[in-house]
């Protein structure tokens, strides 16, 4: 197969229609179209089938632009290796959590745009499983995600994982209350009869609240869900509930850090890629840019 063919097949796959492929290549819709033709002869199977005015791969069209993934990487790394001093170029699509994006992701940018500006981001704001979901999809190249040590995510097998960092957070309160202190079970144990907030996309954070409250023999009670930390400050200073907070971030007035030790409570930050993907140049790269971070 011809790995030109490979790759409109692949673009074809990302962008969803033969004109986006064409003006993505600088070629045209009736090359785009013949081009895949001929490798579908090349297969021995259908690859598109129409839907509508447009076209869409068929389940073994989407399974060689899987392979097509691979093939084209492996292909670029041999093309690299015979000649080193060729800088790596292309769009790596990245989908992660917002912190993820300030904290790594845009130095990162940063640095790209300096020393190798061929290499581009294509940046989604995604809360963990919907990054997940868009990686399975093969809609993203890079998904930045976290979890808690007390609620670790179980990753799918064909997903590689790298870790990045770790943050130590501390229950969020109002400032008149005292500045207690003791083990995460007895201060959580303070608030038994308090409402909760957690974050209103993703359940991490209630998992670990509760592996800590049940320590204490009490469920917490969540009264109020919100997906932005300056939302939940916000909530905890008009004294709706207490929450969650990262540690090291500053406070605004009203609220307080209430420190949690034994068991400690942290969010550990992940990037995740599809198995056999690292080859690529430019997202071996931004790996290796993270990993420095």
């Amino acid at each position: 197969m011809d790995p030109r063919r490979l790759e409109l097949l692949l673009e074809l796959s990302r962008l969803g229609s033969m004109r986006a492929v064409a003006e993505a290549m600088h070629t045209t819709t009736s090359t785009v179209s013949q081009q895949l033709a001929v490798l579908a002869r090349e297969a021995g199977t259908a690859l598109v089938e129409p839907e509508g005015r447009r076209v869409r791969l068929t389940p073994a069209g989407r399974r060689l632009a899987d392979h097509a993934v691979t093939v084209l990487a492996a292909l670029e790394a041999a093309r690299l290796d015979l000649d080193p001093t060729a800088a790596p170029a292309g769009t790596v699509r990245v989908a992660a959590f917002a912190t993820a994006v300030r904290r790594s992701l845009l130095p990162v940018l940063r640095g790209l745009a300096a020393e190798h500006p061929d290499v581009h981001l294509q940046i989604l704001e995604h809360e963990p499983a919907e990054c997940l979901d868009l990686l399975a999809a093969d809609d993203i190249d890079l998904a930045l995600t976290y979890d808690f040590d007390l609620a670790p995510t179980t990753f799918d097998a064909n997903q590689e994982t790298f870790a990045l960092w770790e943050a130590g957070w501390g229950l969020g309160v109002p400032a008149t209350d005292p500045a207690i202190r003791g083990t995460a079970a007895e201060i959580l144990a303070v608030y038994r009869d308090s409402d909760w907030i957690v974050n209103s996309r993703n359940d991490s954070d209630l998992e670990a609240v509760r592996r800590v409250a049940s320590q204490a023999g009490f469920v917490p009670r969540v009264k109020h869900r919100a997906d932005s930390l300056e939302l939940v400050e916000d909530l905890i200073v008009a004294g709706l509930g207490v929450g969650l907070l990262p540690e090291g971030r500053p406070l605004p007035d009203g609220v307080r850090l209430l420190s949690l030790r034994d068991p400690k409570v942290a969010l550990r930050a992940y990037a995740v890629v599809r198995r056999g993907r690292t080859a690529w140049p430019p997202l071996a790269l931004v790996l290796r840019l993270l990993a420095e971070r």
